[in-house]
């Protein structure tokens, strides 16, 4: 599903160049869940989003399922990420002017799916929030929040799901309810499942972890 290879991604920045990641390399199967794991500053969110598309690295190549990202435009990620690809935040990202049965809709209408609707309704359902369709993010607690944008991320029954701290602004009791959500819809979807996180103890319940430091792989 996701093949990476020898990924360097460098800056310029006042004449100088810094290397945020260097000659990172792995491969994750279909339905697999994968942890990457490291200190602050080693380049775990630099290499999410090299993964999905979202920028471009500066040498080595990715590929997803079976595109090249390498040599395409921003349009053409833009389409790729669209086809493939979900989104879970630590912020959340929320729309805040819309509902959460809406904010769950946006990816559905934007494809032209007709029962966009209905869909967003189940997928409320699944995350135990059928009841509370109509409310604005501003409204919701930091855990309601990130099972609507959980939610929303499999509305389009993504093929890979990249997850950047999804438990990070959460108290241990949401956490857990968070985390078992996130594991038992990539179950129930077959969907391969990315994770970027500090926690060591959300790491372990993935089946591969990788660790970096410093922008090289470790372990």
């Amino acid at each position: 599903m996701l093949e990476v290879n020898s990924l360097t991604k460098t800056y310029r920045s006042g004449g100088k160049e810094l290397t945020v990641l260097h000659e990172v390399s792995f491969n994750i199967g279909a339905g697999d869940s994968f942890a990457i794991v490291g200190p602050s500053g080693s380049g775990k969110t630099t290499l999410l989003g090299l993964c999905a598309g979202l920028d471009r690295a500066s040498s080595g190549s990715v590929k997803l399922n079976g595109v090249a990202l390498d040599n395409l435009n921003e349009d053409e990620r833009a389409a790729v990420r669209n086809q493939y690809v979900g989104f879970v935040f630590q912020n959340f990202q929320l729309i805040p002017t819309l509902t959460a049965l809406e904010n769950i809709m946006v990816p559905l209408e934007l494809r032209g799916d007709n029962n966009a609707e209905k869909k967003a309704m189940n997928l409320l359902e699944k995350v135990g929030l059928a009841d509370r369709y109509d409310h604005y993010p501003s409204q919701l607690s930091g855990g309601e929040q990130q099972r609507i944008a959980i939610a929303r991320a499999f509305s389009n029954s993504p093929k890979i799901l990249f997850a950047d701290e999804p438990t990070g602004n959460l108290d241990a009791d949401t956490k857990e309810t968070v985390e078992n959500l996130l594991f038992e819809l990539n179950r129930e979807a077959g969907t391969t499942l990315v994770l970027v996180t500090h926690d060591l103890d959300l790491a372990a319940k993935t089946n591969h972890i990788l660790k970096l430091k410093g922008g090289k792989a470790i372990a």
